[in-house]
């Protein structure tokens, strides 16, 4: 399995099939498993064997077939499937901190993320924001203590493109684990793990079911990692996913490749109609030339990714103005889906930010972010361009 290529994998790694020799992956729906006497109960307890379980909470046939496929995706050596994205950060993060360590992260994060900070801070771990772009911070900020650093490999909602390999160094030099939610640049163009990440976080209700009918999350890492602090605090604080939704998430991984590939093609066809129009004071998409870390993102990825964001001249109105004559494109908070979404990040989904960080970050009234889906490319150009002229 290791010499198969990536969408190979998507469809076929990790897969258990029952007595009954089933094609598609079987939903073991069950909490709990039977033991076949009391000693062996006991065994279990003590020593789990590779494919033993105990409870969904610790783990699942369904599940442990969603986190081997992801792991084997990712590359790295194993994988815990979470309740959702924000499940995994605060996994991700939580289990290896304690009070006193101190953590370095990008300034720029999702308002969740952000907060999951503030709630370690209360619990005495101590947290240093940077601009993740300049790497003079991350040095600086860096200290004996510092346990881990966190960031979004590219940023929500103003696409910032972080160096992964050169933030990734600065860390390690330090002792510190590098933590990374890599949600934007999707398993398919990830290299995060090669270039230097010790942890990748997923939402899974994104890109990975692409059909907005569940959520989940993923954390990908090293095998001590995931077996030991992570499946520990995990499986003591409730936050697995259910067999069903990791179901939903396997099935979602059979054309997760060629949805991803489509909606990136799709993003940019976007961008390059948004960046020459009159309404649009910035286009903001890594596979443009105009972007500040284009080379980068090429680099790290080998494409601009699934999402285009705009900032329109005319503010609020005219952002407003823009989504409400979308025809295609639907108004929502959720992105990755094979669907086309548009969001107003500054009155939704980073409404509860201040002012002031609003306007650090670059989350400007105007400002609209797209996920671009799978539909007809010149079905999506054509409605963006008449939802910029109504602008």
């Amino acid at each position: 399995m290791n010499d198969w290529k990536p969408r190979t994998k998507l469809v076929h790694e990790g897969t258990r099939r029952s007595q009954y020799g089933e094609m598609a992956e079987a939903i073991f729906l069950t909490q709990g498993f039977v033991y076949d006497s009391a000693e062996a109960a006991e065994a279990r307890f003590v020593q789990p064997g590779e494919d033993e379980f105990i409870y969904a909470r610790y783990g699942n046939p369904t599940t442990r077939m969603f986190e081997d496929r992801i792991a084997a995706l990712e590359g790295t050596e194993d994988a815990f499937a979470t309740a959702s994205g924000m499940a995994a950060v605060n996994g991700a993060l939580t289990a290896i901190l304690k009070a006193g360590d101190h953590v370095v992260a990008a300034r720029a994060l999702f308002g969740s993320c952000i907060y999951v900070l503030e709630l370690l801070g209360r619990f005495g771990v101590e947290v240093t924001l940077v601009d993740g772009l300049d790497l003079g911070q991350w040095r600086a900020a860096m200290r004996p203590d510092t346990r881990a650093v966190f960031f979004e490999s590219i940023s929500n909602p103003t696409l910032e493109v972080i160096d992964i390999k050169a933030v990734s160094d600065i860390a390690h030099e330090n002792g510190a684990i590098v933590i990374v939610d890599n949600v934007f640049a999707t398993p398919v163009f990830s290299n995060a793990v090669s270039l230097g990440a010790d942890v990748v976080v997923y939402s899974a209700t994104k890109h990975i079911d692409g059909g907005g009918r569940a959520m989940g999350g993923v954390v990908c890492g090293r095998r001590d990692y995931i077996r030991g602090p992570l499946e520990t605090y995990m499986k003591h604080t409730g936050g697995a996913i259910s067999p069903f939704n990791a179901w939903i998430m396997l099935s979602g991984m059979q054309t997760l490749d060629l949805r991803v590939r489509a909606q990136a093609e799709n993003a940019l066809l976007v961008a390059r109609v948004a960046e020459s129009h009159a309404a649009v004071a910035r286009t903001i998409y890594p596979g443009l030339g105009s972007h500040p870390q284009h080379g980068l993102a090429l680099d790290q990825m080998g494409s601009g990714g699934t999402m285009v964001t705009l900032d329109l001249k005319g503010g609020q109105a005219a952002a407003f103005r823009f989504l409400n004559a979308l025809r295609i494109i639907k108004i929502s908070n959720n992105l990755g889906d094979a669907k086309s979404i548009a969001t107003h990040p500054a009155t939704t989904t980073h409404q509860r930010l201040p002012a002031d960080q609003k306007a650090s970050l670059g989350i400007t009234p105007g400002l609209v972010r797209i996920s671009l889906g799978i539909e007809d490319g010149a079905d999506l150009v054509a409605d963006v361009e008449a939802a910029l002229g109504a602008a």
